[in-house]
């Protein structure tokens, strides 16, 4: 599924205060000092949001138009913005065969980093993904293939590969 676009709504608030709410994510809602805040946060809570409802199985929501979204009453709209998020990537299980040593410590250095044995699987298998190998070096089969050619041997008058 592709990225897809929500409608937020940002309301000033006492203060000086900026508050900003998903109609299609009820309770998805943040506060921040300034709009720039509320927004950056908005994005986070609502990639947040997404992932929860993928969690408890729930289809996302078609985008609610702008024209069609009624504040509440007293509210003191400042602006409408919309915020991009990438759907959940849904998960699959795999069965991997590894030696037991080697599952411990894959264990332990997760454990150490906060993870679950899944979630370093994932992590180790992005970052060999994005690795740059160097490109592999030619082999040759033979001593004659690394030479270039058959050179005669000056004692026997013989030919042979070196």
């Amino acid at each position: 599924m592709k990225r897809r676009l929500y409608p937020a709504v940002l309301e000033r608030g006492p203060r000086g205060a900026f508050g900003a709410w998903f109609p299609d994510f009820p309770g998805c809602v943040v506060a921040g000092r300034s709009q720039e805040e509320a927004i950056e946060r908005a994005e986070a809570a609502l990639a947040q949001a997404v992932d929860g409802w993928a969690e408890q199985g729930r289809p996302m929501p078609e985008p609610t138009p702008i024209e069609t979204i009624v504040p509440p009453k007293g509210s003191d709209v400042a602006a409408f913005f919309m915020v991009g998020v990438d759907p959940p990537d849904p998960s699959e299980r795999v069965n991997v065969y590894l030696p037991k040593s080697l599952i411990a410590k894959i264990d332990r250095h997760a454990a150490g980093m906060g993870m679950s044995r899944s979630s370093f699987f994932g992590f180790a298998a992005t970052l060999a993904l994005e690795w740059r190998f160097p490109p592999p070096t030619p082999t040759s089969r033979s001593k004659a293939h690394r030479a270039g050619a058959l050179r005669a041997d000056k004692r026997a008058g013989k030919r042979i590969m070196r």
